[in-house]
């Protein structure tokens, strides 16, 4: 077993800052944006069910193993592969599209987190008061179709990301991602409990929480099954090694499932009360909980506009929307730094400066997709977001989960036994080896399904 004890390398200050910037990187506007919606349009409570269940015999065992190849290698993907693989083997030339797609997912996240920070000083300077429910809509076709406005938020986003990653690992990402990620469960909380106590909130919870297979039926039980376990799958952004690089700044002194377990918890924990803060308002303002995508910037600016105080809360929920959606934003940033750092021995400072003029370049395209190239349609005539998004989280996440899966479990890449030493290394929840041929046989054909379901 090979295995790099690199005393120079970087890492976390603490525990609690290493299971919160690696929630952080985890939460996103899948929690908040997608996790609502899909529950909405697929049940809800059964939804909710199957989704749990599927993060436990999926999400956590595949991070186990991609923050295994970090902590074993001590380095960032490409050279973490060519640290633990055999001799004359090819494994790390999958690190390289991991680095391609952590670029690809922050050539069109970068722009979706600048709507949100645009719309938290919407709403905080007053835009949304007192205007019509139909004007609630060109609020967001007025952004759209300004490539100058969505390019100021874009921007800002991108070098307070860079410069907040050019500090180091615990000056930098850690103290900015432990002061987001506890004002953001804070906020969560808030914001949850004003929705419940909301006119006709138990409706939306009944709605949201209690598993009704009737209605599940009537959405196709199958659908239902399928939906929970691509969102259970998805919501670690697993399979581009977002979370590998944290593996490699973590001590040896805990379990990697127990690691795992308690960055789902918080991931889920995120999710789940941001269904307690939308279902509630909807049923409370007679709008429709499966509303999809438009559901963050169409559907609920209108609940908060109607809402007593509805500046004050729309305003939270886009500071929280902000912090949930940076927080991805300087993770993957780190690994993107680390990957420079790594492979081509440039400084932290030069690593964060060129990358800040290739993605202030790369994520262009994006934003001009909505206006000046607005007539441009990609793939499956999808537009220039929905073309990047479907490369990373159709193609590029589960066959990089699967490429992990096989590294860590056959005996041609690293091999099950390495990586079961590794991940049960310290103390805490230690994975049985009974799980070999579960993880060996049974998890690459689910990836599998998931992989063929996404191209359908």
């Amino acid at each position: 077993m090979k295995v790099v004890d690199d005393l120079s390398r970087e890492s976390f200050g603490s525990r609690l800052g290493f299971i919160l910037v690696s929630a952080g990187c985890a939460i996103g506007i899948g929690n908040v944006w997608k996790f609502p919606y899909v529950a909405g349009e697929n049940g809800g409570g059964v939804f909710v069910l199957f989704y749990l269940l599927f993060l436990v015999i999926m999400g956590i065992p595949v991070l186990t193993m991609e923050l295994a190849v970090g902590r074993a290698s001590r380095q960032s993907v490409v050279q973490g592969y060519k640290a633990l693989e055999p001799a004359k083997s090819k494994w790390h030339i999958h690190g390289w599209f991991c680095i391609l797609g952590c670029y690809l997912l922050m050539m069109y996240y970068t722009t979706v987190s600048g709507w949100m920070l645009g719309y938290f000083f919407k709403f905080a300077c007053g835009t949304f008061s007192g205007i019509s429910t139909d004007a609630v809509d060109g609020v967001f076709s007025a952004m759209l179709s300004s490539p100058g406005e969505m390019i100021l938020w874009m921007a800002i986003t991108v070098v307070g990301g860079l410069v907040v990653c050019s500090f180091g690992l615990q000056k930098g990402l850690e103290r900015i991602s432990k002061f987001m990620m506890l004002g953001l469960l804070l906020l969560i909380i808030v914001l949850a409990v004003n929705s419940i106590t909301l006119d006709n909130a138990a409706e939306g919870l009944k709605f949201y929480l209690l598993p009704d297979f009737g209605r599940a039926a009537q959405e196709g039980l199958g659908k239902v099954i399928t939906a929970a376990m691509n969102q259970s799958f998805f919501t670690l952004s697993l399979g581009i090694a977002s979370m590998e690089i944290f593996g490699s700044y973590m001590s040896k002194e805990h379990t990697l499932g127990g690691e795992s377990a308690r960055i789902c918890a918080v991931d889920t924990f995120v999710a789940l009360l941001a269904g307690l803060i939308i279902f509630p308002a909807c049923f409370s303002f007679g709008v429709e909980p499966n509303a999809g995508p438009p559901l963050i910037f169409q559907t609920l600016p209108k609940v908060f506009a109607n809402m007593p105080g509805g500046r004050i809360w729309g305003t939270l929920f886009f500071l929280f929307m902000t912090f949930a959606s940076f927080s991805t934003v300087i993770a993957v940033f780190e690994n993107l730094l680390a990957s420079c750092m790594d492979n081509f021995k440039w400084s932290r400072k030069k690593s964060a400066i060129v990358n800040a003029f290739v993605l202030l370049i790369a994520s262009l395209p994006c934003i001009f997709g909505y206006n000046i190239w607005s007539e441009l349609k990609l793939i499956n005539g999808q537009d220039v977001l929905g073309s990047e998004d479907f490369i990373v989280s159709n193609i590029l996440l589960p066959l990089g989960a699967l490429i992990y899966v096989l590294f860590c479990t056959t005996k041609f890449g690293w091999g099950f036994d390495n990586y079961l030493a590794e991940a049960n290394t310290g103390s805490g929840l230690r994975l049985p080896r009974w799980l070999k041929n579960y993880l060996r046989f049974v998890l690459p054909v689910l990836i599998i399904i998931i992989f063929i379901q996404g191209l359908i």
